[in-house]
């Protein structure tokens, strides 16, 4: 059995449901609110088939390109690490993400789908949390179900986002954002000693 909550938590940070709320009515403001529901199932289905297929073959991806597992953990570390950082101390994910819908409103791929929902951080989560010589099928089926209730959250929050947005306001969407940046931070930090970790067989103690 995995850790339910750590990656409940994990997924909701990299994805970001809240920061999605923001893009999803930038890039929809001009639609009716039939198109922007339509809109939402589209980038929910789309991000869903994304991250699936990470869970799927992104380990075996990888093993194709001969790049060490470890490896990738670190070098998707570093960038979630970077990532976290810009959204603690600069531009928010919404603001970085709405300045991209501005230019593309007709499309619920990007930039909802891509890179919204289905950001570089969340592909690499689907792939670090299912790696096959670590969790047993039924293990990442539990890590795959719990991925897709983070993406019903996203859906459902989109699907009511003119009520959310009203109650929080661009300003609590920024706050909640940089709340995550910060989790996501550390979330980063353990991905990058992991990795060095399996990368040169050391143990916990040896990097505590």
């Amino acid at each position: 059995m995995i850790d339910f909550i750590p990656v409940l938590i994990y997924f909701f940070a990299v994805i970001d449901p809240i920061g999605t709320l923001p893009v999803f009515i930038a890039a929809t403001k001009q639609h009716t609110p039939v198109q922007r529901r339509v809109i939402a199932l589209m980038a929910f289905v789309t991000s869903s088939v994304i991250l699936l297929f990470f869970i799927v073959a992104g380990e075996i991806i990888l093993t194709a390109m001969h790049i060490p597992l470890a490896a990738f953990q670190v070098a998707g570390g570093i960038v979630l690490f970077i990532f976290a950082l810009t959204m603690i101390f600069g531009e928010s994910k919404p603001e970085q993400e709405i300045k991209m819908a501005a230019t593309i409103r007709e499309t619920a791929v990007f930039p909802i789908a891509v890179p919204s929902i289905a950001s570089p951080g969340a592909m690499l989560a689907a792939v670090l949390l299912t790696k096959n010589n670590v969790y047993t099928l039924w293990e990442q089926t539990q890590t795959a179900a719990m991925m897709m209730i983070v993406l019903v959250i996203t859906l459902l929050l989109m699907l009511t986002s003119s009520v959310i947005m009203r109650i929080i306001g661009s300003a609590g969407a920024s706050i909640i954002s940089r709340v995550m940046g910060f989790i996501l931070a550390s979330l980063a930090t353990t991905n990058i000693l992991a990795g060095i970790s399996d990368y040169f067989g050391l143990s916990v103690a040896a990097l505590s």
